[in-house]
């Protein structure tokens, strides 16, 4: 498990988020409207895009009446990927798209966690499937390698 002290710099987590579900990239303090934009441009030059984008934030405070800090999740989807898939394994939509959370820890940095593609689908035994977790996790290890370096 990480630590919670979080880095100055930023840093990708060569660990797992919990038992190998995902990943992080500590954006350090940045503002987080910028650092949502930021995640949303590198996962657009991994080929994703963000089909919903859920406001924890304004959701607890509506539903709830309870003020946390600001915390977003994005619903990234690859539409090539997806789409194989798709065709491999219709019912393979109850586990898409690949979540990503945006989150402003209490000492003010934003951390981003990214779901592994491959601890969600292992769920079935089809092959094409597992091919497809393979490349969406390279991708979105790759973004998480880009959010770190900038």
């Amino acid at each position: 498990m990480p630590s919670n002290d979080r880095p100055l710099q930023p840093e990708v987590n060569a660990k797992p988020v919990s038992p190998s579900y995902g990943f992080h990239a500590y954006l350090g303090n940045t503002d987080f409207a910028a650092a949502v934009e930021q995640v949303s441009a590198a996962l657009k030059n991994e080929g994703f895009g963000i089909l919903t984008e859920i406001d924890v934030q304004a959701t607890m405070k509506n539903k709830l009446g309870i003020d946390v800090l600001a915390h977003r999740i994005l619903g990234a989807c690859n539409p090539t990927l997806a789409h194989r898939a798709l065709m491999a394994e219709p019912d393979i939509g109850l586990l898409l798209p690949c979540n990503v959370v945006v989150r402003q820890d209490a000492d003010g940095k934003v951390t981003v966690g990214l779901i592994d593609p491959i601890a969600m689908l292992q769920l079935t035994d089809n092959p094409e499937v597992a091919t497809v977790a393979r490349e969406a996790r390279e991708r979105l290890q790759r973004v998480c390698a880009a959010l770190a370096a900038d």
